[in-house]
């Protein structure tokens, strides 16, 4: 059987909010994932040696009984893996204001 073609998404930096959406996803046992969804979950398989060999639907049973610190702390390591493809939500907010400043009618 096929395996559907990734859904494609904007070409932005990777947010900590995406890491959540994107584990909420596996939790949830959803298989039809983007390519940055993807980057996500190869990047938790690169972090958390305990899933690397592990199926989505593993992944997500994994991610269930996870504890909130416990999560945090992994979408913490999965954001410092992906590097500079990733945009701090706090970054994102800022640098959204201030363009929204610089927009605005004096």
């Amino acid at each position: 059987m096929m395996q559907p073609a990734p859904r494609k998404t904007p070409d932005h930096p990777i947010t900590e909010m995406a890491i959540v959406d994107t584990f909420t996803r596996l939790i949830f046992s959803d298989e039809d994932f983007a390519r940055t969804e993807l980057s996500i979950i190869l990047a938790f398989r690169a972090v958390e040696p305990d899933v690397r060999h592990n199926t989505l639907h593993e992944m997500g049973h994994y991610l269930r009984q996870l504890g909130v610190r416990e999560m945090i702390s992994l979408v913490a390591h999965v954001r410092e893996h992906l590097g500079g493809a990733i945009e701090p939500l706090a970054a994102r907010a800022a640098n959204a204001q201030s363009v929204e400043r610089r927009q605005r009618p004096r």
